[in-house]
């Protein structure tokens, strides 16, 4: 009777790591556009959706900003109200910009990896910001097809990467030119 009793209680101590990660508090937002950089409470926690499918992000139970960023439209902001152990979803539609004035360069990192499922699969979530504004985010920007338009001109640019740290650098974006930008190595996990 106590062996049962034993494993009996040690199946339920053994089961509650699984059953705690599945009740989790979560957000998932639906937005055009679809890649939308996700930040809770001015934090940038990811992009708001990877390959035309919405990510879910683990947050604290409770009220929160919900701000969606992208440099071609207009930040969108809204107050949620997070309940434990279900997942809130929030849809927004952001209201595009009136497009910027060339002539344009294109910036594009070189350093960690470029776009794909196994860079996403990783986790690198990353930010890049051009004079304190948030243009993307870093697997974007660093495959030999991606880069980013930008008015030629010299910029602080800032890499937030969870790989790799956090990198700033002032830089000049020339016109007709691809401008890559080396940032980091890997940090020691």
């Amino acid at each position: 009777m106590r062996l049962k009793l034993f494993s009996v209680a040690l199946l339920s101590v053994m089961t509650l790591p699984l059953m705690a990660a599945d009740g989790d508090t979560k957000i998932r937002v639906r937005s055009g556009p679809r890649g939308a950089g996700l930040f809770v409470d001015g934090k940038y926690v990811g992009p708001a959706g990877r390959f035309s499918v919405p990510e879910k992000y683990t947050i604290e139970p409770g009220s929160h900003e919900i701000t969606l960023k992208d440099p071609r439209y207009e930040d969108f902001t809204a107050k949620i109200d997070a309940k434990a152990g279900k997942t809130t979803k929030l849809s927004a539609k952001l209201k595009k910009k009136d497009p910027p004035k060339g002539p344009f360069g294109r910036l594009r990192l070189k350093g960690g990896e470029g776009e794909s499922f196994w860079s996403v699969a990783a986790g690198d979530i990353g930010a890049i910001y051009l004079n304190g504004q948030f243009m993307g985010h870093v697997d974007e920007l660093n495959d030999v097809g991606g880069g980013l338009l930008v008015p030629a001109g010299t910029y602080e640019l800032k890499v937030q990467s969870q790989l790799y740290g956090e990198f700033t650098k002032t830089v000049t974006i020339e016109a007709g030119k691809v401008n890559a930008v080396v940032y980091g190595t890997k940090k020691e996990q």
